[in-house]
């Protein structure tokens, strides 16, 4: 098969790769029909050592089951499936507690030999509790917003969740990338009455607005707090759903939520130290967060797909196919690309 593979920063192919087997019991062979870049890809994009042997790339997708092994019975040939971008068995004692991303018999795809979601099929390793069917065909126009739930939408929701986001909250989320707007639904579903979201892309925060941000704060740091503070009456918003992971957005949403408040940390830290001390203490902020068990949220989560309530697949700006996967790595790390769908 043909797939994704990332040998250092800035070099992503598209090689042949073998095909994917069923190896455990547990397993299935899912075609890919959809998958995306995500916004954590870019990281090693940037960054990664250059390397021999190359990293299978993508952990967003669904697709057609092709085959499974004989433990596998709730999935079988021919289904449509999403998967969570982390496998999981869905009845350890974490799963069971709704914390699949930490799951004991879990992992992460392009990992231990097991397939990236970026080419045209993946051995899915607990597949019984992983894959999720779909009521919908592969010609559904859902599908780019049932694929969210693999990723995008489940974090956003993981933040407002984490956030204890509930009716006529006042929310900020920093960040107007596709985990920050997933989030502006996900706030906005759970009954917030004010949302602002903090970001300079117009195009991103004009669908943030559509999604339901009621203010658009452009500024960063010092100005950004300012101004959060001035649409609030000088209080500051009560849940901080941080969506970016710098050091300079943790700070921004210090100063901007309210005493008492909550922060919830969806972006991954690109920091080791933060503003945690006497501080925090002495204003009662509570910091939440991490990474998001999308497995946990997809049932709850695809009912206001599937009837339209919720949108989360306009995320997805410009579509790609497997082989213009570079180019759509690099439209992303320039910013010209908010999200990247793939269609194979």
């Amino acid at each position: 098969m043909r797939a994704a593979v990332m040998y250092g920063a800035g070099d992503v192919r598209i090689e042949d790769r073998p095909d994917p087997k069923v190896q455990q019991p547990t397993d299935a062979v899912v075609r890919t029909v959809m998958s995306c870049v995500c916004g954590s890809d870019l990281w090693p994009y940037k960054a990664m050592p250059a390397t021999d042997t190359g990293r299978a790339m993508g952990h967003e997708f669904l697709g057609v089951v092709e085959e499974t092994g004989p433990a596998v019975s709730g999935v079988r040939s021919g289904d449509l499936v999403v998967a969570p971008f982390t496998y999981c068995d869905n009845t350890c004692d974490h799963c069971a507690k709704g914390l699949h991303s930490s799951c004991r018999h879990g992992g992460r795809y392009g990992f231990d030999g097991v397939d990236g979601g970026q080419g045209e099929a993946v051995r899915v390793p607990q597949a019984e509790g992983t894959l999720v069917k779909l009521p919908v065909g592969e010609d559904s126009p859902l599908l780019p917003g049932l694929l969210a739930l693999s990723d995008v939408m489940g974090t956003g929701h993981h933040g407002a969740v984490t956030a204890g986001v509930s009716r006529g909250d006042r929310v900020l989320v920093i960040g107007d990338g596709a985990v920050g707007l997933c989030a502006v639904i996900a706030a906005k579903r759970l009954g917030a009455e004010q949302i602002i979201l903090m970001g300079r892309h117009t195009d991103r925060t004009d669908l943030g607005r559509a999604f339901g941000a009621t203010d658009v704060v452009p500024e960063r740091g010092d100005e950004g707090v300012a101004r959060v503070r001035d649409l609030t009456a000088g209080d500051g918003v009560q849940k901080v759903i941080e969506a970016v992971g710098a050091r300079q957005t943790l700070d921004t949403a210090f100063g901007a939520v309210g005493d008492g408040g909550i922060i919830s940390r969806l972006g991954v830290p690109q920091y080791e130290e933060g503003p945690v001390g006497a501080s925090m203490i002495m204003r009662n902020i509570t910091l939440t967060g991490g990474m998001s068990p999308a497995r946990a949220y997809i049932e709850e989560l695809m009912p206001d797909v599937l009837d339209g309530s919720i949108e989360p697949g306009r995320v997805f700006d410009r579509t790609f196919s497997l082989d213009e996967v570079p180019q759509a790595y690099r439209s992303m790390a320039d910013r010209r690309v908010l999200k990247a769908l793939i269609t194979l």
